[in-house]
């Protein structure tokens, strides 16, 4: 036992360990440093430095009762626990806990998909269940049902609705914890509660109207540390019968700030999916003038970035339009689409691309017969998992930054600019805030854009640089009314002290809650920017 939770010593330790085995059997609980590998986090800018944090041990239950029993366990020894779906939260920590020598709480082999109801359009999962776990179980069952998945699609329904993760369809799906509804969760004293309707024995709705009776403490267990979710309810898009795909260009660089109005109506009012915005001068960073422009200080004119896109002969901007539905409604909301478009955009082109009878076939999946560049990433907006995604990693692997900021083209500008001049001195780099930089529309009611420097596992000055970079962009797009809206363990008190308004009044109000529901500090300490008295240092 190379690592030890904080406070305990190895004899008290190992006969923890032993409790452990005997609650869940003994090839369920890990202590070797060869079998607490996997639990390391593989992304990390701190890899075999003294800022890394370890587990100590890894335990996994197979059902509630052997979660409370390991709760109660820990609780009575101030063990901290760091519990996991699948661990597959790469970019944001991996499966590595916020406290040093914690034991992680590995849910893997709680993976039944209790209920999948496709009159009632809704799943009941539970933490182990993966996306392809539950796309198999809709297919083989037949049923006229679709998922929202994130990239790749090995994670868990539960860990990433939790992490607050994003999927590719229609608005109402893609942000994953607003489509859940209802949990089963155990308390940091092995107590079992059920959120919602799941709180009324008897209850056929848990499903469907989250609420309840009084307040909803389901917002807690996102991104918190209140207890371990055992058992999670998700709506599902019932699939539609037809899918259609068009793109629209525009000329100028300040004509993106109409497209994204229109977008935004179009979004708002439900007429299409996720809208994908690129820039094709994107394709010009490679060229050393083009690049020198697009990542000038204080930002390019408005000129001479369209003097740039005329010479290249390419448009400024371009959004992929996504519609679902009955083929007539698609070609319906494609046609109004085109006139919004038009009206707004006069010099803007719109071409009709693919369309198709849903479920598509694998050609259709890979995204080949778009009769123009598609942005699109098929598997994701058609609801099919994935490991397609992993193309993009490189080295030996990446952070992920991913600031919110309002859907307007103007405050896309402005963060180009801003979070462009604050990283220029990183020129090791990618520029990821630059004239091109597009920004995303995962989240159905505002923007985000991305920042994902690479890490590798050989060289610490290089990582070392990484970090800087990393705490600086937290730093300064915070300062811009920008917050990230997930992090690794390693940048969650950095991104928490950022959301400060009336000296930390959200945190502090978390902070009493977890003194008065985990005084001990057993679930998670840490976690959100959350920290137990036991462990804090303010």
């Amino acid at each position: 036992m190379s690592v030890l939770p904080p406070d305990l010593d190895a004899t008290r330790f190992a006969e923890a360990l032993a409790e452990m085995r005997q609650a869940v059997g003994a090839d369920w609980v890990f202590a070797s440093d060869e079998d607490l590998g996997p639990y390391r986090d593989s992304f990390s800018p701190v890899w075999d430095t003294q800022h890394e944090r370890l587990a100590s041990a890894a335990v996994a239950p197979a059902d509630v009762a052997q979660v409370s029993s390991i709760v109660r366990i820990a609780g009575r020894l101030g063990i901290p626990l760091f519990p996991i779906s699948t661990g597959k939260n790469f970019g944001y920590g991996g499966p590595s806990p916020n406290v040093h020598g914690s034991v992680i709480v590995d849910l893997k082999r709680m993976d039944k998909v209790l209920e999948v109801d496709e009159a009632r359009a809704f799943a009941l999962v539970e933490p182990g269940v993966s996306y392809f776990d539950l796309y198999r179980a809709i297919e083989e069952r037949g049923l006229r049902l679709m998922i929202d998945c994130p990239d790749p699609g090995w994670g868990s329904p539960i860990g990433n609705s939790l992490e607050r993760g994003i999927g590719y369809t229609m608005g109402a799906f893609r942000d994953h914890f607003g489509a859940s509804c209802g949990m089963e969760v155990v308390l940091p004293d092995g107590e079992v509660m059920r959120t919602g309707m799941g709180a009324l024995p008897g209850a056929k709705t848990w499903q469907e109207y989250r609420y309840g009776f009084g307040p909803d403490p389901a917002g807690l267990f996102a991104q918190g540390n209140f207890g371990i979710v055992t058992k999670m309810g998700f709506r599902l898009y019932p699939r539609p019968d037809h899918y259609r795909t068009a793109l629209v260009t525009v000329p100028r660089r300040r004509d993106f700030v109409k497209l994204v109005e229109q977008c935004n109506i179009l979004s708002d009012a439900m007429l299409c999916g996720e809208p994908v915005y690129a820039s094709p001068l994107m394709a010009l960073m490679g060229n050393p003038a083009f690049a020198a422009l697009a990542t000038k200080k204080g930002g390019a004119s408005d000129a001479a970035l369209d003097a740039a896109a005329s010479e290249a002969g390419l448009p400024s901007w371009q959004v992929d339009l996504q519609f679902f539905g009955p083929e007539a409604t698609t070609r319906a909301n494609f046609e109004h689409a085109r006139e919004r478009i038009l009206s707004a955009i006069p010099t803007a082109t719109v071409i009709a691309g693919e369309d198709f009878p849903l479920p598509a076939t694998r050609e259709q999946l890979a995204n080949v017969a778009q009769p123009y560049r598609s942005s699109i990433r098929r598997h994701g907006a058609l609801g099919v998992p994935s490991l397609g995604i992993w193309k993009i990693v490189r080295e030996d692997g990446h952070l992920g930054f991913f600031p919110v900021l309002a859907r307007a083209g103007e405050e896309v500008f402005r963060m180009q600019r801003v979070m462009g001049d604050a990283l220029h001195e990183f020129d090791q780099l990618p520029s990821y805030f630059n004239a091109a930089s597009a920004p995303l529309h995962w989240h159905p009611h505002a923007f985000q854009m991305v920042f994902a420097p690479p890490v590798r596992r050989a060289d610490p000055a290089f990582n070392a640089m990484v970090d800087t970079a990393m705490r600086r962009a937290v730093e300064v797009a915070a300062e811009h009314g920008w917050g990230d809206y997930r992090a690794a363990p390693i940048y969650q008190d950095a991104v928490s002290d950022t959301y400060s308004f009336n000296n930390h009044a959200l945190r502090r109000f978390h902070e009493t809650l977890k003194d008065a529901i985990d005084p001990a500090g057993i679930i998670a300490p840490g976690r959100g920017g959350i920290w137990p008295q036991r462990y804090r240092k303010r």
